[in-house]
């Protein structure tokens, strides 16, 4: 596979999983370019042997992680700024957009690794040995960590509604 059909056909996915990270469009935007400038510079060490997506997710979440070191070093009040600003990350059919962003500002907010695995199940679509071998893990490993994710947000959702 040439860079031009990974680009193509993968462009998406990478974009989706970057976007369940970022509170910011323009941002998950930026690094999906970036994840893709670094893939390019890189293809030639891809192997084939694993799941191109895994290799795709770990090049951008490494990318995500480089962006959210630089922007701790902007002043709480700019991140507020940033965050406040957003737009919500899952898709407006499925729910309004007040519920959405409640939604998003708590998954923003779940401690790693269940924010990651999460994002990678539901947004990356990937099953669980590939994200256990994204994190050296077992796909045992991968689905308590999703469950027990699953059940923080479901937790989260029944205190929101008796409020």
């Amino acid at each position: 596979m040439d860079f031009d059909e990974i680009y193509r056909a993968y462009f998406q996915d990478v974009f989706y999983y970057l976007r369940s990270l970022t509170a910011d469009r323009d941002a998950a935007e930026d690094l999906t370019q970036e994840t893709f400038t670094k893939v390019l510079q890189s293809i030639d060490r891809y192997d084939g042997s694993k799941d191109i997506r895994a290799w795709l997710f770990t090049i951008a979440k490494h990318a995500w992680i480089d962006r959210y070191r630089k922007e701790k070093r902007c002043t709480t009040e700019d991140l507020t700024d940033t965050v406040a600003a957003s737009e919500p990350q899952f898709v407006e059919q499925l729910m309004d957009q007040s519920t959405a962003f409640q939604l998003h500002r708590f998954l923003h907010n779940l401690p790693e690794p269940y924010k990651e695995v999460f994002s990678l199940r539901i947004f990356g679509e990937l099953a669980f040995d590939q994200i256990g071998t994204l994190f050296g893990k077992s796909a045992g490993w991968a689905r308590v960590t999703f469950y027990r994710a699953k059940q923080k947000i479901l937790n989260y959702w029944e205190d929101m509604e008796h409020e």
